[in-house]
């Protein structure tokens, strides 16, 4: 099964959440991984792709410019419903406790729902998850000091998402 994921990244911070997601997907048998920065990912690659998962840092509560426009490009797949069925998920990071994490995730699912994709959050019975995380996807508040990109909590959230995405996409690919 094929899942790509795709990130914006401006401090490396969203880089670092992206190779912990991917770090997890891999972890689920047939998984194979496409991690790619938007500036690289091919948007005529996605209907090859049983799961896609998004994300960037969050700018004032919504999508970075570089990831939206990359978003914007996915309007003939629309059109064709490509994306129709495909799993997804987002993720996203911000500098600030209360920077809109939550608002930027629903900002990213829109563009999938629009696509007809399945939305695979992140349950909160996923111990990761219960008192940390979100339930929209992983959004996590990054220092913009300090040595350390993301914490090992952070890290967690990321493995848990791909690893539950890689999941529910098997299901899909092995019917």
């Amino acid at each position: 099964m094929n899942i790509c994921i795709v990130y914006d990244s401006e401090g490396g911070h969203t880089k670092a959440l992206a190779e912990s997601i991917a770090a997890g997907a891999q972890q689920v048998s047939g998984a194979n991984v496409y991690l790619q920065h938007v500036d690289e990912a091919d948007v005529y690659s996605l209907p090859k792709m049983d799961a896609i998962i998004w994300g960037c840092p969050g700018h004032f509560g919504t999508i970075s410019s570089g990831l939206k426009s990359w978003i914007d490009k996915l309007g003939y797949l629309w059109a064709e419903g490509k994306l129709i069925n495909k799993v997804g998920a987002v993720f996203c990071t911000t500098a600030t406790t209360h920077g809109g994490l939550e608002a930027t995730l629903l900002n990213l699912i829109t563009p999938m729902l629009h696509q007809g994709m399945i939305i695979a959050g992140l349950p909160g019975n996923i111990p990761e998850n219960a008192l940390y995380g979100s339930y929209y996807g992983v959004g996590i508040t990054c220092p913009i000091e300090g040595n350390d990109l993301i914490t090992e909590d952070d890290q967690a959230l990321g493995r848990a998402l791909g690893e539950r995405v890689a999941q529910v996409a098997q299901q899909f690919t092995e019917r």
